[in-house]
């Protein structure tokens, strides 16, 4: 059977709508789930119409009435958004609610077993705060919903995958954040990764967090405090982890085959190279021509994916954006999801 996959719009100004609707006029989408749209009728109409893809909107209560047929998009209709009442690439409490609702509605089915997955579409942070809401991001959305305290940021390109041990807080506070039980809980969340991935004698490679990985203490003390003594303890239970390997080589070795996963210590250091991996822009243009790469949670009761990139509210509405991420985390939650079974 293949799995329900929830696919919520993300934020209506943006350009979630139009990528969902996008990725649903692919016939191999059909191919591997049962895709069911969870926001708006505006949004998803208005998508519908620009693109000029004139698919098939077909508006359903639950998921288990969604037929798959593709050529028709199977959506639930939250009516958080009157006809008119959001304008394009515009920062709007009113969408920040709408995107809102949507993920929380996707997580209650995902928790009922009701869809087996949810794909999310990009947010603007900042329009979730105005509504009331204040989260960073999806991460910890999902993560007070689910009522789960240890979790961590996946990114998946076609080469490289990897884990943060931090995201969404700032360089100061991300030094902090570099204890030897959160380094070694990555670490087994990498392992979990791997075995959900189905990823035979898989290794994972651990960055430093310092210049040359402090270079025995001449840069830093993570290394030594944190990183070292998590690497040795998850070594003694068996883990193939290796490290920590200086940040400027790690997702070279990693992208050359070394490691099947690496651990970052922070947001960038993770989100730059997986961004040089999947993304590509003409410089003529100046679009983007390749936007591959997937987000994913891992340690939640739920299966969750998302596409790696944001709102991009200079393209909404435009039919400029391309749907590529959100194709690759709508198959790898399909993916999963049979995995599971």
């Amino acid at each position: 059977m293949k799995p329900y996959i929830g696919i919520t719009l993300g934020d209506p100004a943006g350009i979630g709508p139009e990528i969902a609707v996008k990725a649903l006029s692919r016939s191999d989408i059909y191919n591997c789930c049962i895709p069911v749209i969870i926001g708006d009728k505006e949004p998803l109409t208005d998508a519908n119409r620009f693109t000029r893809l004139n698919l098939m909107l077909k508006e359903v209560a639950a998921p288990e009435e969604a037929e798959g047929n593709y050529g028709t998009i199977d959506y639930i209709n939250l009516s958080t958004l009157a006809p008119g009442s959001y304008v394009h690439g515009k920062v709007d409490a009113c969408c920040g609610k709408a995107a809102f609702t949507y993920i929380t509605k996707g997580i209650d089915m995902a928790m009922h077993n009701k869809i087996q997955a949810v794909v999310t579409g990009p947010i603007n942070k900042e329009a979730i705060n105005l509504a009331g809401h204040h989260f960073s991001g999806h991460t910890e959305i999902f993560s007070h919903f689910t009522k789960v305290d240890d979790y961590a940021m996946m990114l998946i390109s076609e080469n490289l995958r990897v884990i943060h041990v931090t995201t969404h807080v700032s360089m100061r506070d991300a030094c902090g954040l570099i204890t030897k039980e959160r380094v070694y809980r990555t670490i087994r969340l990498a392992e979990q990764a791997m075995k959900a991935l189905r990823v035979e004698n898989y290794r994972i490679g651990v960055a430093g967090f310092n210049a040359h990985s402090s270079e025995n203490g001449l840069f830093g003390e993570e290394e030594a405090k944190a990183i070292i003594p998590a690497i040795e303890q998850a070594q003694k239970e068996g883990i193939d982890v290796e490290g920590p390997v200086p940040p400027d080589t790690v997702f070279v070795k990693a992208v050359g085959g070394m490691y099947d996963v690496v651990v970052a210590m922070y947001h960038d250091q993770g989100h730059i190279p997986l961004k040089l991996s999947g993304f590509r822009m003409d410089k003529e243009t100046g679009r983007f021509t390749s936007v591959s790469g997937i987000n994913t949670t891992i340690g939640l009761p739920i299966i969750r994916t998302s596409v790696d990139h944001g709102t991009a509210f200079d393209k909404a509405g435009k039919n400029l954006a391309n749907e590529e991420s959100m194709v690759d985390a709508i198959k790898l939650a399909a993916k999963m999801a049979r995995n599971r079974c």
